[in-house]
C-alpha cells in the first residue's frame, strides 16, 4: 500500500514506531557493542555519528526503492561481526590516551590484531548500513505529512518516538534487563512495517530469531549495570574474586583484614592500600572514599580504625557485588554508609567534613556519555575537583590518591595538581602493588613527614611541571592526552568517517551527485542547523553531567529533556510561531551568555538554583535553536532531502566535537554559535536574491 493510501493514524504510527526504533536501536548499540568489542567502549559517540549518517543517507533515499529488507539483513551481519571479532585481540601500540584492552576472558592463543582503527571504522560503517532503512522509513512519512501540509505534526511524531525510545531504554537499563531483551523489544516493534504480506513476515521473523540467537550466543555477562556487562570469577589459591567489565580485567576485591592470610600477590597489593596510614599519626574519625568500587579501600579504612566512612561509588551493581562477595564484608559495617552516586557529584554538593578523603582507582573504562568524548574519570582528575576535595578536609585532614599510571605525563599532572591545589609537593610512593603503581599524599595529616620541606619545594616543581604538561580543568578535562591536540589517531578516524560520510551521499542520492556542485545543490542552511545542534547538544551533555554528576539517571534525562525541549518548541510553533529573527536573536544571546558563565559558580549553587540554571543555560538556547529549525523545515518542499542534511551535519558537529581536546568545551559554544550565524547569512542571502528575482520578474512584466 503507498503512503498516500494510507490513514493519517496509519502513518502516525509508523513514524512514531520508526522514531521510537531508531533511538532504541542507537541505545543498544552503545552497550551492547561493547562487550563484544572492547576498544568500541572508548568511542560510543561514534555510534551516535553512525546513526545520524544512516538515517541521513536513508532521507536521501526516499522516494526510492524500499530498502525495507536491509535492515534485518545488516543487523544479521552486524550482530555475527561484533560476535567473531568478540574472540579477537585488537590492540594499539601508538595510541594518545590510555586503552585499557585487557582481554582477560579470551585464552592466550586467540588472534592478535594490531590495530584498533579497523574495528572502529568497521562497525561505524556497519552500524551506519543498519540505520539507512530506518532513515528511509522516517522519511517516507515526514515527506508524506509534508504533502498533506501538515509537517510539523510529522516532525512532532518523529520526535515522540524518539522520547518515548528513550525512556523505555533507560526502564529497562535501570531494571538491568539483558541485551536478548533490548533487541527483542525493537525487533518486535518493527514487525508493524512487515505485516501487510504473511511472506513477509515470516521471512522477518525468521531473520530476527537468527538475530536473538546471535545476541544469546554472545552473551558472556553474569549482571548488566549501566555502564558495564559485568562478570565475577572466583580466583584459584587467593581469597577474592575478579571482577570483569566488558571482559576485561576491572576491580579484584580481596581479604583486606591483615590478620587474615592471603596470597603473595594480595599480600603485595594489600601492603599498598595500609601504606599510606603509615604515614598518618593515628586513625582518622570521620573518612571518605571516592570510587569505592566492590570496597577494598573501605575495608582497610575499617582495618586502620576509621570511626566512620562514607563510602561513594558510581556503579550500583558493583556495589552490590562487594556487599554480596567482599571477604571483608566491608558495606555490612555499621561504620560504614554507602553512596551510590558519581564521585564528583557528591564533592560538588556534600557538607561534610572528613579527616581524610581516599580517592580510590577511579580509571574507568567506558565514556561519560555517547554525546562526549569525555571518559567517566575525568571530572575527577581536574584542578577543580581537586579542590573541592580539598574543601571537605576537616582541619588537621589529608588526601590519598591511589593510581595506575601509564605514562610520565600522567604521573606529573597528578603530582602537578595536588601541588597546586595544596601547596606542597605531595608525598609518592613509586612502586608495583598489583592493582596500582602510584600512591600520593598530601595534606596537614601529612606535614609532619617532611611538611616544610615539600611546601618549599611546591613552586619548583610546578615551574617544571608547567613546562611539560598542562593540568587539566573542567573546561579541557582530559587527563590521558599528552597535549591539547587532536592526534595523528583521532585525526585518522576523523578523515575515514568524513571519507565513508561523502562516498555514502554520492552512492545514496543520484541528485546529489549531479548537484553538489552546483550553486542550489546543498542545502546548507540545514546543513549547519544540524552541525551547530549537534556541538550544542555535547556541550549540553557534558555540562550536566557536571553540574548534575556522571550517573546512567543523568544521562538519560540529558538525552530526555533535549528531546523534550525539542518538541514542546515544535509544538509552539504550531500554536504560536515565534518569528524567526526573534528565535535567533534568542539563540545568539543564550549561547553566548552560557559561553560567559563560570562553571564553579554553578556548581557551588544548591539543588534549586542548579536547576534554574540548567533551564536557563541548557534549556534556552535548545528551545529556540528548536524555533529556529521548525521555521526553516516547516517551508522545505523536499522535506525528506532536507532532514537528510540536517542529520549529515550533525555527522560533522559529531566530529568537531573532538576540537575540544584542542579548545576545550566551552569554546564549542562559540563553534555552534557561529554556525547558527552563517545559517542565518544563507538565509538572508536566499531572501535578497528572492527579492531581486521577484522585482526582476515584475520589471520584465510591466
Amino acid at each position: 500500500m503507498n503512503l498516500s493510501e494510507k490513514s493519517p493514524r496509519r502513518i502516525s504510527a509508523e513514524l512514531l514506531a520508526a522514531s521510537f526504533i531508531v533511538l532504541f536501536q542507537e541505545l543498544a548499540f552503545i552497550r551492547w557493542l561493547p562487550g563484544q568489542v572492547r576498544v568500541l567502549a572508548y568511542f560510543p559517540n561514534l555510534i551516535l555519528l553512525s546513526a545520524f549518517l544512516g538515517l541521513g543517507l536513508g532521507c536521501l533515499r526516499c522516494g526510492r526503492r524500499s530498502l525495507l529488507w536491509l535492515w534485518p539483513a545488516s543487523l544479521l551481519l552486524l550482530t555475527g561481526t561484533a560476535f567473531a571479532a568478540s574472540h579477537v585481540v585488537f590492540t594499539q601500540n601508538s595510541v594518545s590516551e590510555h586503552l585499557y584492552l585487557l582481554y582477560f576472558d579470551l585464552p592466550k592463543n586467540a588472534p592478535v590484531v594490531a590495530e584498533t582503527r579497523l574495528p572502529i571504522i568497521g562497525f561505524f560503517i556497519l552500524s551506519a548500513v543498519s540505520f539507512i532503512p530506518l532513515g528511509q522509513l522516517v522519511a517516507g512519512r515526514l515527506q508524506e505529512f509534508q504533502r498533506r501540509a501538515i509537517s510539523l505534526q510529522g516532525y512532532a511524531w518523529d520526535l515522540l518516538g524518539s522520547l518515548l525510545g528513550v525512556i523505555l531504554f533507560t526502564c529497562v537499563s535501570f531494571a538491568q534487563w539483558f541485551p536478548l531483551a533490548w533487541f527483542s523489544i525493537f525487533l518486535l516493534t518493527a514487525v508493524i512495517f512487515f505485516s501487510e504480506k504473511r511472506i513477509c513476515v515470516i521471512a522477518y521473523l525468521a531473520l530476527a530469531s537468527a538475530i536473538l540467537g546471535i545476541v544469546a550466543r554472545a552473551e558472556k555477562a553474569e549482571y548488566y549495570s549501566p555502564y558495564y556487562a559485568l562478570s565475577m570469577q572466583p580466583e584459584k589459591n587467593e581469597s577474592g574474586y575478579t571482577i570483569l567489565a566488558n571482559g576485561s580485567f576491572h576491580q579484584h576485591p580481596f581479604e583486606m583484614r591483615r590478620e587474615k592470610a592471603v596470597s603473595k600477590f594480595e599480600q603485595n597489593v594489600r601492603e599498598g592500600y595500609h601504606l599510606p596510614y603509615r604515614h598518618l599519626k593515628q586513625p582518622p574519625r570521620r573518612a571518605l572514599v571516592v570510587g569505592a568500587g566492590s570496597g577494598n579501600d573501605v575495608a582497610v579504612l575499617l582495618d586502620e580504625g576509621a570511626g566512620h566512612v562514607d563510602a561513594v561509588e558510581i556503579d550500583p551493581v558493583i556495589l552490590r557485588l562487594g556487599r554480596e562477595i567482599h571477604p571483608s564484608h566491608p558495606y555490612a559495617s555499621d561504620r560504614v554508609r554507602a553512596v551510590n552516586t558519581d564521585a564528583r557529584s557528591f564533592l560538588n554538593h556534600c557538607t561534610e567534613q572528613y579527616d581524610l578523603i581516599v580517592f580510590g582507582t577511579l580509571d574507568s573504562m567506558t565514556r561519560l556519555s555517547a554525546l562526549s568524548n569525555v571518559r567517566l574519570d575525568n571530572f575527577v582528575y581536574t584542578l577543580d575537583c581537586v579542590r573541592a576535595a580539598r574543601s571537605h578536609l576537616a582541619p588537621g585532614g589529608g588526601l590519598v590518591m591511589y593510581f595506575m599510571a601509564g605514562t610520565d605525563y600522567v604521573d606529573l599532572r597528578q603530582e602537578g595538581m595536588l601541588a597546586e591545589v595544596f601547596g606542597e609537593v605531595p608525598i609518592m610512593i613509586s612502586k608495583h602493588y598489583g592493582l596500582f603503581n602510584k600512591v600520593y599524599m598530601v595534606g596537614p595529616a601529612f606535614a609532619h613527614d617532611d611538611g616544610e620541606r615539600r611546601r618549599n619545594a611546591a613552586p619548583a616543581l610546578l615551574n617544571d611541571v608547567k613546562s611539560q604538561v598542562e593540568l587539566p580543568t573542567d573546561d579541557w578535562p582530559f587527563l590521558y592526552l599528552h597535549r591539547r591536540g587532536i592526534s595523528n589517531f583521532y585525526l585518522t578516524l576523523m578523515a575515514a568517517i568524513m571519507i565513508t560520510t561523502i562516498l555514502g551521499v554520492l552512492i545514496a542520492s543520484p541528485e546529489m551527485r549531479s548537484g553538489i556542485f552546483q550553486k542550489d545543490g546543498v542545502d546548507g542552511e540545514m546543513f549547519l542547523f544540524g552541525l551547530g545542534f549537534l556541538l550544542l547538544e555535547t556541550r549540553s551533555a557534558t555540562e550536566m553531567n557536571l553540574l548534575w554528576g556522571a550517573t546512567w539517571l543523568t544521562s538519560a534525562v540529558v538525552f530526555g529533556s533535549i528531546l523534550a525541549m525539542i518538541l514542546l518548541s515544535t509544538l509552539l510553533m504550531q500554536w504560536r510561531p515565534l518569528p524567526y529573527s526573534w528565535s535567533m536573536a534568542g539563540l545568539a544571546a543564550s549561547l553566548l551568555a552560557a559561553w560567559a558563565a563560570p562553571t564553579h559558580l554553578l556548581l557551588q549553587s544548591g539543588a534549586v538554583m542548579r536547576l534554574g540554571v540548567s533551564l536557563l543555560f541548557v534549556g534556552t538556547p535548545i528551545f529556540f535553536a528548536a524555533s529556529c529549525f521548525a521555521t526553516i523545515f516547516r517551508k522545505r518542499q523536499a522535506a525528506a532531502t532536507a532532514f537528510g542534511w540536517n542529520l549529515l551535519g550533525a555527522v560533522v558537529g559529531g566530529l568537531l566535537e573532538m576540537l575540544s581536546m584542542e579548545t576545550g568545551f566551552k569554546t564549542l559554544l562559540l563553534l555552534a554559535l557561529a554556525a547558527y550565524l552563517l545559517a542565518l547569512a544563507l538565509r538572508s542571502r536566499g531572501e535578497n536574491q528572492a527579492k531581486i528575482n521577484a522585482t526582476k520578474f515584475a520589471g520584465k512584466k510591466s
